[in-house]
């Protein structure tokens, strides 16, 4: 995100000073992550994400909270995911059972699951419905807490269960309620996410969206800059971004620097170039040597050979690459071309 934002100020193209003044309710960005299409998109990217965002569909920045939350061993195996979704569909009513009337307040379930349609999604809700429902001690609260914390404490959340069912039907509950209340919460001992880090989370993948929508060209320079990350390889990202009608232009030896870079078109859009940091086996060193060369006037292939003192096995990777295709040499010719150097 960082390197896109640079791009986009060094092309005169950045409309904010900082990504918290990016505005979240741009229904373009949200339409975009709706039909998954989000290849690159901080943490929603795998193929599980992709899968859940047309059957969640976010139109708001607190569904994208929900959508980094949900995918998550926790609620999985809470089985929180499908009621959920139900829910939220409208297939399933949505209920907030209650306490006996002299043991509590009847809405204290809703004050809780209301804005995850009574599912317990976060961290901090099940240690709530602990606290309220369940009436935990501080201490027991605690322990609960330490048990969910990480999954090599799996194994010490059946030592709540008891105590936990227990209470909410001395409450009121419903047997059978009050133990999938434990089940759900039980999923976050496989981990599951605290709200607050979703919502962290959330800001960073409206941001990544965004710039991918609106700048499709920064978002794939950036984030091959970036490489190695994420679930792609270049030439997924490279095709993704074509996908998005942005001209992508192979390394160069007339015009590529290390990192990907834009290149102003006529049409006042950008095409990337690609950075000689894609061209398989090229040292940085070697990269660099080239590149000052061209800066120090030398245009033709021979000319920027010579006087960077590049290897042959250099200029091999550099026309297995195609790198030479901006002087007019195509990768058979420019293999035939290569000579040898003092360094060969």
């Amino acid at each position: 995100i960082r390197r896109a934002m640079d791009l986009l100020r060094g092309h005169g193209l950045r409309e904010f000073g900082d990504i918290a003044q990016i505005p979240h309710d741009d229904k373009a960005v949200y339409d975009m992550l709706s039909r998954g299409d989000s290849v690159g998109v901080f943490q929603v990217e795998s193929r599980a994400q992709m899968s859940m965002l047309p059957r969640l569909k976010p139109k708001n920045f607190y569904d994208l909270v929900i959508e980094v939350a949900i995918v998550r061993p926790g609620p999985i195996q809470g089985d929180m995911v499908h009621p959920y979704l139900r829910r939220r569909d409208g297939v399933e009513k949505v209920e907030y059972p209650s306490p006996a009337p002299e043991c509590g307040p009847p809405d204290e379930l809703r004050e809780i699951l209301s804005r995850t349609l009574g599912v317990p999604l976060f961290q901090e809700q099940a240690m709530s419905i602990a606290l309220t429902a369940a009436r935990f001690t501080a201490e027991e609260a605690n322990g609960l807490r330490r048990a969910m914390a990480t999954f090599r404490n799996v194994g010490t959340m059946k030592d709540f269960e008891d105590l936990f069912v227990s209470r909410m039907i001395g409450r009121g509950y419903q047997p059978e309620f009050a133990r999938r209340q434990f089940d759900q919460i039980k999923g976050f001992g496989s981990y599951g996410f605290p709200e607050s880090h979703a919502a962290s989370f959330a800001k960073l993948v409206y941001a990544s969206a965004w710039i991918k929508h609106h700048h499709p060209a920064a978002f794939c320079a950036a984030i091959l800059n970036s490489l190695p990350m994420g679930f792609y390889e270049p030439a997924q990202l490279v095709r993704d971004a074509r996908a998005h009608g942005v001209e992508v232009r192979a390394p160069d030896i007339l015009a590529s620097d290390w990192d990907c870079t834009l290149k102003p078109l006529a049409d006042g859009g950008h095409a990337v170039c690609l950075g000689f940091r894609l061209v398989r086996g090229l040292p940085e060193k070697e990269a660099e040597k080239l590149i000052a060369a061209r800066r120090g006037g030398y245009r033709t292939m021979e000319d920027i050979v010579r006087h960077a003192g590049l290897s042959r096995g250099v200029l091999e990777r550099l026309a297995d690459a195609d790198a030479f295709y901006g002087a007019g040499i195509d990768r058979r010719t420019a293999l035939w071309r290569r000579r040898p150097t003092r360094r060969d």
